[in-house]
């Protein structure tokens, strides 16, 4: 089995249409992590889960509305200073993502307008 240096060019808006008067404003957010401990690592996959998709181990991004980014990050637990680290991005404006390998793909929020 040969290797692929398979890769993708994503054209990417983190204004996520903020101009768009149907849509609330939206923050794209890049989280991660470095945790030695077992059971805190998968306690914080699990949050994460619950937030935006796994891209890679250590790595999830999420497209949230300013309430659901609070949330995530309250529930974030307390992280022992010596030894594990959480990084929450916030990016906002336009980029470009080079990925290399399997392509993915991100689900936002679910938005219903009645």
């Amino acid at each position: 089995m040969g290797i692929t240096n398979t890769r993708y060019l994503l054209e990417e808006d983190y204004f996520l249409g903020q101009e768009e008067k149907t849509k609330e404003k939206r923050h794209f957010v890049l989280i991660i992590y470095d945790i030695s401990d077992n059971k805190r690592r998968n306690r914080m996959a699990k949050v994460l889960e619950s937030f935006g998709t796994r891209v890679q181990r250590s790595a999830f991004e999420a497209i949230l509305r300013p309430n659901k980014y609070q949330k995530l990050l309250k529930k974030i637990e307390p992280i022992p200073e010596t030894t594990d680290t959480v990084r929450v991005y916030k990016i906002q404006s336009q980029g470009t993502v080079e990925v290399f390998g399997q392509p993915f793909t991100m689900e936002e929020e679910d938005l219903i307008i009645i």
